[in-house]
């Protein structure tokens, strides 16, 4: 990772920065998401360039105790494959290890397992899902 790359936990992020950054690698950000989900972390890791711009983020929500989980991993579009990723989740790794939590969760799409198997060192495991689409209402 480059030395002119600042890592923080907690520091603040507005919701405009968030957007910027999801928008940056062609995500689409709702312009509230950011204060709708934060109340919800134990924390978060954001990565600034020496301009101060927002080049990396990932929130760690948790149960309260002693499993952590790492979402929303971004790096900016026109700073990927520069370590930068990498960097954030280890840093949220430390802090949720300094938190309490004996165990850090993540879940993602086939085209990451090498980024988060093998470059941010999560094993492996069995896992269960359920995909709940917002328009899919139960039939009692």
């Amino acid at each position: 990772m480059s030395s002119e790359i600042s890592l923080a936990w907690r520091e603040p992020i507005s919701d405009d920065e968030m957007a910027d950054l999801v928008r940056s690698h062609g995500g689409i950000a709702p312009d509230d998401w950011w204060a709708t989900i934060r109340p919800h972390s134990l924390g978060w890791v954001s990565a600034r360039d020496d301009a101060g711009l927002l080049v990396g983020f990932v929130n760690v929500a948790w149960d309260g105790r002693d499993h952590a989980f790492l979402l929303d991993t971004k790096t900016r579009g026109s700073r990927q494959r520069r370590g930068i990723g990498v960097a954030v989740v280890r840093f949220a790794a430390d802090q949720a290890r300094a938190a309490g939590c004996e165990w850090l969760h993540v879940d993602f799409e086939p085209p990451l397992r090498s980024f988060y198997l093998d470059a941010c060192d999560f094993r492996p495991t069995d896992a269960g899902l359920i995909h709940l689409p917002r328009w899919t209402t139960p039939t009692l």
